[in-house]
């Protein structure tokens, strides 16, 4: 008696971490095989740190920032960079259904579930790389190669990549047009940006608007990062932080906000992935 074939003899949970394993590996081996894009991709953040950085250093007092205005701009920067590749998983899930790719994915023997998870992992993972190349730089800065804060920076990395992908997944599909989802992203990333206290402390804001940015993720992601450099770096830029009200929510409550906000815009993305035809 012959043995099944293995793709038969494989169990359902093997099959679905085989699902995973192949599109993580094929957003990756995509991201390696562009290696222009790839650099263009990091060209803005670097700019960003670097040319307005430098030449705001000169300008922006150190008592307004708590010290290097580089180095208080720098978690803004590494939430820039990972921002362009997360978000490219919702165009990714756009152009693969407009050219049939989505519909032949979606007659693969695993769970819709699996398949949407496996391409937020994929951004994920294309982020957080990327992101961990400009965290090389942070010696450029003035930071410390602090093994403890480069995991912490690291780790706080890897939950923003995941949020943001899951964000833009969620959003793309709604969407229909790769146009749409262009027009709607440049409205939204800019001022969320600009809201988040990457470029200037919140506390410069006007009060109503210092109140909005408890709703913006990624005014949480900045600080996070923040406060991990004022941590490890002792004379570093000082963290100002999210405020619900008069109180200054704790580091460790913004990780936790972070990872709900995620999986549960990952549990309603997939319940709409799975009615999707």
């Amino acid at each position: 008696m012959t043995a099944p074939p293995a793709t038969e003899a494989a169990s359902p949970l093997v099959r679905e971490v085989r699902a995973v394993h192949a599109l993580v590996l094929r957003d990756l081996l995509r991201m390696l095989a562009q290696p222009a894009q790839t650099a263009l991709t990091l060209v803005q953040p670097l700019l960003f740190l670097l040319i307005l950085g430098g030449g705001l250093a000169a300008l922006v007092p150190a008592t307004a920032v708590g010290g290097d205005y580089r180095a208080y701009l720098f978690p803004g920067v590494l939430v820039m960079t990972v921002q362009t590749p997360a978000v490219t998983v919702g165009m990714r899930l756009i152009t693969d259904r407009e050219s049939g790719y989505l519909r032949e994915l979606l007659m693969a023997p695993v769970r819709r579930t699996t398949l949407l998870c496996a391409s937020c992992l994929g951004g994920t993972a294309e982020a957080t790389v990327q992101g961990a190349v400009l965290l090389a730089t942070a010696g450029v800065v003035g930071l410390p190669y602090d093994p403890a804060l480069l995991l912490t920076l690291l780790a706080t990395m890897v939950l923003t990549s995941f949020v943001l992908t899951v964000l833009a997944a969620a959003l793309a599909l709604g969407i229909r047009s790769v146009e749409s989802f262009h027009i709607l992203l440049s409205l939204a990333l800019m001022p969320l940006l600009f809201l988040s206290g990457a470029f200037f402390p919140l506390t410069a804001l006007p009060g109503p608007l210092v109140q909005l940015t408890a709703l913006n993720p990624l005014a949480y992601a900045v600080d996070v990062l923040r406060r991990s450099i004022e941590r490890h770096a002792p004379g570093g830029p000082t963290a100002d932080g999210v405020r619900w009200g008069d109180w200054q929510v704790p580091a460790a409550l913004e990780i936790v906000v972070l990872a709900l906000l995620g999986l549960v815009v990952l549990w309603w993305a997939a319940r709409r992935f799975g009615r999707l035809e």
